[in-house]
């Protein structure tokens, strides 16, 4: 072993007794099922959108005549089901496998929620059990043929965010922010995590942008002025969205029928993805 080993095999240049080889801790697929694209919607902070984000790409992937489904790996705040109507339904199993809930367009989600008896009741577990329960959204649930799979992880860069990237074959991600400056603050950490992944950034969506007054047309920047194209600049993100205030969206998303909403302003972010092969 040389002098000044730091263990970390794959930057070192030295042919040593000692050297292994890098370690792979991709968890296998369900048996019965076959995905094709893995798409992680993340952020920094919580509160930006991501939840809304993740749905409105999945229900557009899906007009787009493609499999879509989504993975809720945020698992003490599942939400995925109720902007899709599903708060009622829950996951069935054959004993060795379970089954996604499909939305009524035909997307398949997977979400704590959809397992609880109670969907109100808290999820009280520590990192390392969250991370596994993860993991079993991936081996254990029989997803069937899937063209693009999204992810809605937790914020942050904590155990569940790792976790995705080192276990599932992650193609890309969407990074999710705020006009707030603090927020945009933030958004270097996920950006530099997928980067130390060798994770590409697909696009960055900036929700709440403004509102547009009904009236007049004007535009009004609730939370502060945009930040980002200053944003894609520092973090050479090629491609950008920003999503506005709008009530008719929040209706939408309350009734549990986001499937009906087109979120035009998404469209350069869709065609991101869908440069991946789909």
């Amino acid at each position: 072993m040389a002098e000044n080993c730091n263990n970390n095999c794959e930057s070192c240049a030295q042919d040593c007794a000692s050297r292994r080889a890098p370690q792979d801790f991709r968890e296998k697929l369900n048996a019965l099922s076959s995905v094709g694209k893995v798409i992680g919607v993340v952020s920094g902070k919580g509160g930006v959108g991501k939840t809304l984000v993740t749905s409105l790409l999945a229900a557009a992937m899906q007009k787009k005549g493609l499999h879509a489904a989504i993975m809720d790996a945020d698992i003490t705040g599942p939400s995925i089901p109720k902007s899709f109507g599903l708060s009622e339904e829950h996951c069935t199993s054959d004993g060795t496998n379970l089954y996604p809930v499909e939305t009524e367009s035909g997307i398949r989600i997977m979400s704590m929620n959809l397992l609880l008896q109670n969907a109100a009741d808290p999820v009280v577990w520590r990192g390392p059990v969250i991370a596994g329960a993860v993991k079993q959204f991936w081996t254990d649930v029989a997803w069937g043929n899937v063209d693009c799979m999204f992810v809605d992880m937790p914020p942050g860069t904590g155990d569940v965010p790792l976790t995705v990237f080192q276990s599932l074959p992650v193609d890309g991600i969407i990074v999710v922010t705020s006009p707030q400056e603090l927020v945009s603050m933030i958004v270097g950490k996920a950006v530099k995590m997928a980067d130390m992944m060798n994770i590409p950034v697909l696009g960055l969506v900036e929700n709440m942008s403004y509102f547009e007054c009904p009236d007049c047309g004007k535009r009004h920047a609730i939370f502060g002025e945009s930040h980002i194209e200053e944003l894609a600049a520092e973090y050479e993100i090629g491609t950008t969205a920003r999503l506005p205030i709008d009530p008719k969206l929040s209706a939408l998303v309350d009734a549990g029928r986001i499937e009906e909403y087109d979120a035009d302003e998404l469209s350069e972010i869709i065609e991101s993805i869908s440069m991946l092969g789909l």
